[in-house]
């Protein structure tokens, strides 16, 4: 084999390797956000089975009295499941 062919072969190997790290680090990246059924077993600290609003963190608190269509105070499974999909912003 040629000096110019094995430099070209390690080239192409490494540029394949290195495509191919980077398909999988950005699937990696990508999060479905978590269920209703997630949620509840996530956050439910007194595991009553739904959240109060002391139990929340993060975007879901902030729309705590959009979800809670009942106005009870708490977020059921049925609520969560209910719930509007957060907007996601544009990747830059």
């Amino acid at each position: 084999m040629k000096k110019s062919s094995f430099y070209t072969a390690i080239a192409t190997a490494t540029l394949t390797l290195i495509t191919i790290q980077t398909g999988f680090a950005q699937e990696k990246g990508k999060q479905e956000p978590p269920s209703a059924t997630e949620l509840i077993k996530e956050m439910d600290a007194n595991e009553d089975g739904k959240l109060s609003k002391d139990e929340l963190k993060g975007p879901i608190k902030n729309d705590f009295a959009t979800i809670d269509t009942d106005e009870d105070g708490f977020l059921s499974l049925e609520e969560l499941k209910n719930a509007p999909k957060p907007k996601r912003g544009k990747k830059q």
